[in-house]
């Protein structure tokens, strides 16, 4: 597709496209992102309407909040992420759906003595909890089977406050799957009707690191996030992976081959909204990721976030689709165009000026279309319908 039609189907979308795909979800085109946390999950439940051929590769390294007590307890990879797109894509007319969210998404008391955590629990594992007690059957016994996988295995001494029931019953899945994320991801999609497909980047337990500007070096995703720790002060000028705090080459890190297929067989690649290292730019850290894209003949969009991203102080656009073109050409290869890896930036007009567009095309060679994307009163946020239908008309 030429810059000139990108550009004049981003500002005014197929509606011929797009009607098509609300009428046929089930043939809807195979737009792959590479994402993770929660800042895609809106736009995620808009494009069932639209698509059930998404395919979403998740960054399994979160070190923060539930997951961190998790992997700590376990030594396994993040689970949350994981859980929270499953049930953004889940199927909302499946018997029992309203109800198994509840479940997923339900913590336990962020406050209270660990008598009363353990009683709540416990009322989870037995089936007698009154959220357990709503899923309807086959389904609630394999739920149970997993919860009690978990419970098998779980310290005496693990901290139920504010753990999400979900990450527990994925938990539990894991480790009755020997230790593999894939088996219980597939078992849980069918569960709840997923409309389209959720993995791993990689199925394995590490770390995100990174070299800062000033030349120090931190482990965990959470130290870079900004979230749970106070933003970074220097910017980050490399990311890697790492095993036990110790970095580990690419070619230790393949991507699975079922990964490379759904790269191989997309109809756009997007670079998802969300934190720019720790959500993008670590899913394309394994190898092969580069190599796979490159050959892809297909529209390759990077969506900024909208407002302040903690993980980039101090830079640009321009500066940000360089990080994402480093970290493809690392495995690529450093002479690899940028039109192989990066088609376009796809940006909300009101969010970004006329002058960091056009640094973006002199700095690299990729063209930046904007058009309005954006809440009119939330302009931090996209509009998932928007967004959608821009994507949809570019397939």
């Amino acid at each position: 597709m030429s810059d000139l039609k990108i550009s004049r189907v981003v500002e005014t979308p197929d509606a011929l496209r797009v009607a098509r795909a609300k009428a046929m979800p089930t043939l809807g085109a195979r737009m792959l992102f590479f994402s993770g946390g929660s800042a895609l999950n809106g736009v995620a439940r808009r494009l069932k309407t639209y698509s059930h051929n998404s395919s979403h590769l998740i960054t399994p390294f979160d070190s923060g909040g539930s997951s961190q007590v998790l992997r700590l307890a376990f030594d396994m990879p993040a689970v949350g992420d994981l859980r929270s797109r499953l049930m953004a894509l889940a199927d909302e007319t499946v018997l029992g759906q309203p109800d198994i969210f509840r479940l997923f998404s339900y913590r336990l008391p962020r406050e209270g003595g660990s008598r009363t955590l353990n009683d709540e629990y416990r009322a989870l594992c037995t089936g007698t909890h009154p959220l357990m007690q709503a899923i309807p059957q086959p389904m609630r016994n394999l739920i149970l089977v997993q919860l009690q996988a978990f419970d098998d295995r779980k310290p005496d001494d693990f901290d139920f406050r504010h753990a999400s029931v979900g990450n527990l019953i994925l938990t539990g899945g894991y480790f009755a799957n020997g230790r593999a994320l894939e088996p219980v991801l597939f078992l849980m999609s069918k569960m709840v009707g997923v409309q389209g497909t959720v993995r791993a980047i990689v199925d394995d337990n590490l770390q995100i690191g990174a070299d800062l500007a000033d030349g120090s070096r931190i482990i965990g995703q959470r130290e870079l996030s900004g979230k749970e720790v106070p933003p970074l002060a220097q910017p980050i000028k490399r990311l890697f992976l790492a095993r036990d705090s110790q970095e580990i080459s690419a070619d230790t890190c393949p991507l699975p081959k079922r990964n490379r297929r759904l790269i191989e067989q997309a109809d756009l690649i997007c670079y998802a909204p969300g934190s720019l290292y720790t959500s993008v730019i670590a899913n394309l850290l394994p190898l092969s990721v580069g190599q796979t894209i490159a050959k892809r003949a297909v529209p390759k969009l990077y969506v900024p976030s909208l407002g302040t991203d903690p993980e980039c102080p101090g830079m640009t656009l321009a500066d940000q689709v360089g990080a994402i073109l480093s970290a493809l050409r690392s495995d690529a290869g450093s002479k690899c165009p940028s039109s192989d890896l990066m088609t376009h930036v796809l940006c909300d007009k009101g969010a970004v000026d006329k002058s960091d567009r056009r640094d973006v095309e002199q700095t690299h060679g990729v063209q930046c279309v904007a058009t309005d994307l954006g809440f009119a009163e939330t302009p931090t946020r996209y509009d998932p319908q928007k967004l959608c239908e821009a994507l949809v008309s570019l397939t």
